[in-house]
């Protein structure tokens, strides 16, 4: 416990520090990656942002080509981005935390990779459910900026409190899941000091997110190394060909999926959820007409609006 509280400790000075000098610079989709790791907002944590662990996106990228930065997601809009660059640029100049660190120092020092991990949270009311989000990118990269943040931002604009996970890129599927649990347990372990509900989570994630959103529904953070054991209420999925299933129990599971996504096949995710609905398991299947792989929000698809659904299915399984 005294470790979980030293923990929170470093975390909010990272993620509020001392806010008097500290001022949110406004970014424009002409403004560059060079420009989004000198915000003064995002200090500590703003190369955290960005998809690639190994600081490969060219400092001179303007943030209108910064889908060269994420090749397997499509339907990204800068402004969008952009936009929620600057909500939480704004959210920190007022004092508020933005950005926790989930592993002590002495764990960083074991695995120096486990340095690029942490938590950005989205604000929603005070005690509310949590939803922990992991973006996908073929675990090569996080795609925080375009699957991560805007999902965040629409999840706690309902009023329910939204953290997005940065995990270990290119480190594989079990490190990465890792990641998301030790970001879920903490958030339960600090569950007061945060504000947030510890019951009725949900874990969402995107392509390879949702492989890993999955696993933890299936089998629990105590099946990742957490000693303290739970299970989400609901799980929402984007797009992923997982098709594992724990047969000793399975939370609730929404599903969406576009008709003609080439990576993530909508077969398979409908015989995952028709597996799940045999069992019992209260379940959403979406499958979105003329759209691909990697759309996030779905801004201007016939996607747009999904999250609404996924927001009303969870509640439902909050009752």
């Amino acid at each position: 416990m005294q470790r979980n509280r030293s923990m929170l400790l470093a975390a909010l000075l990272c993620g509020s520090a001392v806010m008097a000098p500290l001022h949110a610079q406004p970014l424009s989709t002409d403004s560059t990656i060079r420009d989004v790791l000198a915000q003064p907002a995002f200090q500590g944590f703003a190369e955290r942002l960005l998809p690639w662990d190994d600081g490969r996106e060219p400092p001179n990228l303007p943030l209108n080509r910064v889908a060269e930065l994420m090749p397997y997601h499509s339907h990204i809009h800068p402004a969008e981005i952009v936009e929620t660059l600057n909500h939480m640029a704004a959210q920190r100049a007022r004092g508020e935390a933005v950005f926790y660190e989930i592993y002590a120092e002495a764990d960083k020092r074991r695995d120096p990779g486990k340095r690029h991990t942490g938590i950005f949270m989205f604000k929603g009311r005070d005690n509310a459910p949590f939803a922990m989000i992991a973006p996908g990118g073929g675990f090569a990269y996080v795609g925080s900026l375009h699957e991560g943040f805007p999902i965040a931002k629409r999840v706690a604009a309902q009023g329910y409190n939204a953290f997005v996970v940065k995990y270990r890129a290119g480190a594989g599927g079990q490190a990465a899941t890792q990641d998301m649990v030790r970001a879920v347990a903490f958030v339960r372990e600090n569950a007061a000091a945060l504000k947030v509900n510890p019951n009725g989570y949900s874990v969402w994630g995107a392509s390879a997110g949702a492989r890993m959103a999955a696993a933890i529904g299936s089998y629990g953070t105590q099946a990742f190394g957490e000693r303290e054991p739970s299970k989400p209420v609901s799980v929402i999925m984007l797009y992923t060909g997982h098709s594992d299933i724990n047969r000793t129990g399975e939370p609730a599971t929404f599903v969406a999926v576009g008709a003609n996504d080439g990576i993530a096949a909508p077969r398979v995710m409908r015989r995952r959820i028709e597996q799940l609905k045999a069992m019992d398991v209260p379940t959403e299947f979406h499958e979105y007409p003329r759209l691909g792989h990697g759309f996030a929000l779905g801004s201007g698809t016939s996607a747009a609006g999904w999250e609404k659904d996924a927001l009303a299915f969870w509640k439902k399984q909050m009752r």
